[in-house]
């Protein structure tokens, strides 16, 4: 029988390699992975070393190629960045926020404020053991801890695991871990549910600190943990479905609901045409505007209507959040914008922050591919501030990421704190493949792919080996035909098995063929 296996997965992996296009070498992500081990000084080393960076990057990261350098090498830069934090425990692997150890962490360092940047970005890993156990490690072990640290901030955890879910289409984790989900978001609901049915939240528990709209002590009701909880019911409502639980899937369908009416209601400000920070001890919407209030489009929860897309405005307005390094976290005509200092650490008051960055790029891209109300938005301007944002991935010159910037010169707030040295709080890999490149994860059995890239801004890229739903996935854009040597167009193939084509940079959905067994899927 043994043998018999052998000879078939023999079989298999031939016949797969036989209809295989040619595809990516590892020969970029060698060089700049050779580039950032040099200029790097590794004082903390965790499961995967510098030496050791190519070789698991070579096994587990998409590869991806395009005509912005700028793109590229931060494509690349930030998996490396993101592998330092990555420790092997008694418990499973985890992921780590700070490079050093910090006074508010949990076991093993770990922090749960970018949880669901975490999932969101580790998601397409191909080995799938670092995030199962990142996820197991929050809901199973961190309880049992002394001082549970899993709500210490406001998270998107049910919600992330779904998307998890959409690309490996792990039907029994989802039946696992459903239980689990739906009372942690209970808890959420006893310890921070209003008598009005929405959310409550101190700014520094949304990872947002000396903000404008508020302090430390005080708690509002905010647009993070409103939408943050609508993103969770949605999720648990899908998941309930697909486990069989009507019950669950109703109810969480009527409280998503309910959250999308209170939340248009509640934070909507009609005049600053914006969602807001609802004040609770003033009883009174916040006078700012600020970054948070695009974070409900993270979760497609506004309504599709003109007035809720005139918000996005304000994204591209210098008065607004738009500054030479990135989008501010509140908008630049506030008089109360950057007037925190940084005696505190932590100024959510109007500089840059990649962990918002991230949220709103996410936000902008939902806005063009799901929403027919779009204000003016573009992929333009969606393309241009992503290559705002990888490019202020620097320091004195060299790739960095920190915790936050001054939003004229650049300047990383925290300034030689190692603890901000590859500040693992945002996301950035899965922008380029889920939103500019455009692979949507789907919970049918079809590919999609709506790219984000502006008519005329390339002639050519190309995503490979990326791991979706068991099969091996590869979008290629090749305008003239003469980059691969391949025929022109856009061409998408599974398993190297070419599934659809189109002489137009567009959106496609296709059916997915069954996938191929090959002996790398049968070790996964």
């Amino acid at each position: 029988m043994k043998k018999i296996l052998t000879i078939l997965l023999s079989l298999t992996a031939t016949i797969a390699y036989s209809q295989t296009k040619p595809s990516l070498t590892d020969d970029k992500l060698k060089s700049y992975v050779t580039y950032f081990n040099k200029i790097d000084t590794e004082t903390v080393k965790n499961y995967v070393t510098n030496d050791q960076a190519i070789d698991w990057m070579s096994q587990n990261v998409p590869l991806f190629e395009c005509p912005d350098s700028t793109l590229e090498k931060i494509y690349y830069y930030r998996w490396w960045a993101m592998r330092k934090h990555l420790k092997q425990t008694p418990d499973g692997f985890v992921f780590t926020e700070f490079i050093t150890p910090v006074n508010h962490a949990g076991k093993y360092n770990t922090v749960s404020s970018a949880l669901g940047h975490h999932i969101y970005e580790g998601r397409w890993l191909r080995n799938q053991t670092y995030i199962n156990d990142y996820i197991n490690f929050w809901l199973y072990v961190d309880p049992k801890t002394p001082k549970p640290h899993l709500r210490n901030f406001s998270s998107w955890l049910q919600n992330a695991v779904f998307n998890y879910y959409l690309v490996n289409g792990n039907k029994p984790m989802v039946q696992k871990l459903l239980p689990v989900l739906d009372a942690d978001y209970r808890a959420w609901e006893k310890d921070k549910k209003l008598p009005n049915n929405m959310f409550w939240q101190f700014d520094v528990k949304d990872a947002m600190e000396e903000s404008i709209s508020g302090g430390r002590k005080d708690k509002n009701i905010r647009p993070t943990i409103n939408s943050y909880m609508y993103g969770n019911a949605i999720a648990l409502s899908k998941m309930a479905a697909l486990v069989g639980n009507d019950t669950l899937k109703k109810i969480y369908a009527a409280k998503a609901k309910e959250l999308k009416k209170l939340v248009q209601d509640t934070l909507w400000d009609n005049q600053a045409s914006f969602f807001k920070v609802k004040q609770v001890t003033k009883n009174q919407l916040a006078d700012a505007r600020e970054e948070l209030g695009y974070i409900p489009w993270y979760f497609n929860l506004p309504d599709d209507k003109a007035k809720y897309a005139e918000q996005w405005e304000q994204l591209v307005d210098e008065k607004g959040f738009n500054a030479p390094w990135g989008i501010t976290t509140a908008e630049r005509r506030h008089p109360g914008f950057r007037t925190h200092g940084t005696g505190h650490g932590c100024e959510w008051d109007g500089a840059v922050w990649p962990f918002a960055t991230t949220q709103t790029l996410k936000g902008l891209a939902n806005l063009l591919t799901n929403y027919k109300n779009k204000d003016g938005m573009s992929s333009k301007i969606f393309y241009d501030e992503l290559h705002k944002y990888a490019a202020s991935h620097q320091k004195r010159g060299l790739p960095y990421l920190g915790e936050y910037q001054d939003e004229k010169n650049g300047y990383w707030l925290k300034g030689d704190n190692p603890r901000s040295s590859y500040y693992n709080h945002s996301g950035f890999a899965d922008l380029i493949i889920n939103d500019l490149i455009g692979l949507k994860p789907r919970e049918d059995n079809k590919l999609e792919v709506y790219p984000l890239i502006p008519e005329g801004q390339w002639d050519w890229f190309c995503l490979d080996k990326v791991n979706y739903r068991g099969r091996t996935i590869t979008i290629r854009w090749d305008k003239t035909g003469t980059k691969y040597n391949q025929g022109q167009g856009l061409v998408i193939y599974s398993d190297g098995k070419e599934i659809a084509k189109s002489k137009e940079l567009k959106h496609i959905v296709v059916k997915l063929p069954l996938p191929v067994l090959t002996r790398d899927k049968m070790i996964q």
